[in-house]
């Protein structure tokens, strides 16, 4: 074919660049929340994340989806879950990281910043590739919560925070690191986990303590490969947290069956399947019939994954379309000097970087809650409220950074294809781990059982006198907090907590540009209905400058 035009005026992908390093929002909110931190293996890990080969390795995980083969090719029943090669290279990285249940062993925590410096490394993770992390989170979750079994955790607790990898369905030691995952949800009741119906009949006891055998099925499982499980089930005592294995102690395949693997939207790199028990064994964690508090310890930091997940998938969407419009021409100059793409720009930048700072403020409050009052409050406060902001706030936010790269953002393939993979991303951060209402219910729960008004308005002391709107929002905030809220204003009480938290850490961690164009945007309503409609008094020069990933 003859050569009918020149290729010019199309942006070179953002490959070969550190995260980490390219992150000024990340950076500032960790000095403010652990500024003694050991952020060397940030820097390491950011230039991984960043580097072309481990991208190619993302979309290869993405393109070559899980395939479930539930039988030999002789007949023989085996219920296996394959993978491309790449998927498991990213998470031999991801374990490698030490982002799973690495900071439960004694020399994370004698750090005081094991869960804060995790936090950073599976956001700059989140980057490179959000789907594999569902089992590298729920391993991450499920580690404190299987302390209620004391001979399970002891035996499992060197593999679950070994920084090794291991894919192979075998005897966990016989392994050198484990994953596990969790499965709550059933097709009757969804979120209404006490509609459960699978049945746990006792079958004695052994060195693991109590045991059933489990008969029924889960309808969301996900990472069915994982080498262990917590599962809800019905036991004579009402609904209990078992631990159900893949393999047994004897070495044989425990009688969970997959049925088939869940279609999704996007999350496509992970398996997430639809699973019966059939005679399973399992051993009780915790209290029998006190299941749902028990597997609760489990959600709690898995929400805590959501809010940091939407928070860098929110920066790796920001972080494209400014690497698109600083190099793309339109009607004479850069798309990046154009003012009303600077607006949208500047706006998307002040969306990511205060989910950046609250995000990063829930972390912290994990590594001190066991030691510190007002840091066990504010976890039980902000971890509804960050899951439910942020990640609602996700969606909205990749639709307008993928039209800042036009059509070339909604198309599968190349660098700028990662756009269409975090717009479908974006959902399932929001709808697992407890949708929307849920979180809502949650903190009004929270409410209920500490002094939240109190410490709401300690949170926000710091920042109090820097803002007229903040002043105004945190004098009647800790009063709407006392007086409880009902059901129908929930959803609101949690917006406006989150919004005020964002803004006083602002206050303490960005610019001035920054923390003025946020309160008067999203608190004193100098803003329009979509992003993009920021005063014209907004230093956007500045913003946009310090939100540049390069």
């Amino acid at each position: 074919m003859n050569m009918t035009h020149e290729v010019f005026n199309q942006p070179e992908p953002l490959v070969d660049v550190n995260l980490f390093e390219g992150n000024r929002a990340m950076r500032d909110a960790l000095r403010f929340n652990a500024p003694s931190l050991d952020t060397a293996p940030l820097h390491a890990l950011g230039a991984l994340a960043g580097s072309a080969d481990m991208q190619t390795h993302a979309r290869l995980a993405n393109v070559f989806t899980p395939q479930l083969k539930s039988h030999s090719r002789f007949g023989h029943r085996i219920d296996q879950v394959e993978f491309h090669p790449s998927y498991h290279a990213l998470m031999r990285q991801a374990t490698a990281a030490g982002l799973h249940g690495t900071p439960f062993s004694d020399a994370e925590q004698a750090s005081g910043h094991a869960h804060m410096s995790r936090a950073a490394g599976f956001m700059l993770f989140t980057e490179l590739e959000p789907s594999i992390l569902c089992p590298i989170s729920m391993t991450y979750a499920v580690t404190p919560a299987l302390q209620g079994n004391p001979a399970i955790y002891a035996d499992w607790a060197p593999q679950l925070t070994s920084r090794a990898y291991d894919p192979a369905l075998k005897l966990w030691k016989d392994k050198p690191g484990v994953t596990m995952g969790m499965g709550m949800t059933e097709k009757q009741g969804g979120s209404d986990v006490r509609a459960n119906t699978t049945q746990a009949v006792p079958d004695g006891s052994d060195d693991w303590g109590q045991r059933f055998k489990v008969t029924g099925h889960k309808w969301f499982f996900s990472a069915p490969m994982c080498d262990a499980f917590l599962i809800l089930a019905q036991t004579p005592s009402g609904l209990s947290c078992l631990f159900l294995p893949r393999v047994l102690p004897d070495g044989t395949l425990n009688g969970l069956f997959i049925q088939r693997l869940k279609d999704k939207l996007g999350n496509k790199a992970n398996a997430s399947s639809e699973v019966e028990f059939v005679g399973a064994t399992a051993w009780l964690v915790g209290e029998e019939g006190r299941g749902v508090p028990q597997i609760l310890a489990m959600g709690t930091m898995t929400r805590l994954d959501c809010a940091l997940g939407t928070s860098a998938l929110m920066r790796q969407a920001l972080s494209i379309a400014l690497n698109h419009t600083s190099q793309r021409m339109a009607f004479g100059k850069r798309l990046i000097d154009q003012p009303l793409m600077q607006n949208v720009l500047a706006d998307l930048a002040l969306e990511s970087e205060a989910a950046t700072a609250l995000a990063l403020r829930l972390a912290r409050s994990f590594d001190r809650a066991a030691t510190d009052e007002h840091e066990r409050v504010m976890q039980r406060l902000l971890t509804p409220v960050a899951k439910f902001w942020i990640c609602k706030r996700g969606s909205y936010f990749a639709q307008e950074a993928m039209e800042c790269l036009g059509g070339n953002g909604y198309v599968e393939e190349g660098g700028e294809g990662i756009m269409a993979r975090i717009y479908r991303e974006m959902p399932v951060n929001s709808i697992w781990e407890g949708a929307g209402n849920i979180m809502a219910l949650d903190l009004l729960r929270a409410l209920r059982k500490a002094d939240a008004a109190a410490a709401l308005a300690h949170e926000l002391a710091p920042a109090i006198g820097m803002h007229p709107a903040l002043d105004h929002l945190a004098e009647r905030l800790p009063m709407r907090v006392e007086e409880m809220a009902t059901e129908m204003e929930a959803r609101r009480l949690a917006q406006d907590v989150a919004l005020a938290v964002q803004a006083a850490l602002l206050a303490q961690t960005a610019p001035t540009a920054v923390f003025a164009a946020f309160c008067d945007s999203r608190l004193a309503g100098h803003w329009g209905d979509s992003f993009g409609s920021l005063g014209a008094g907004v230093d956007f020069a500045a913003i946009v400058a310090r939100a540049q990933p390069r």
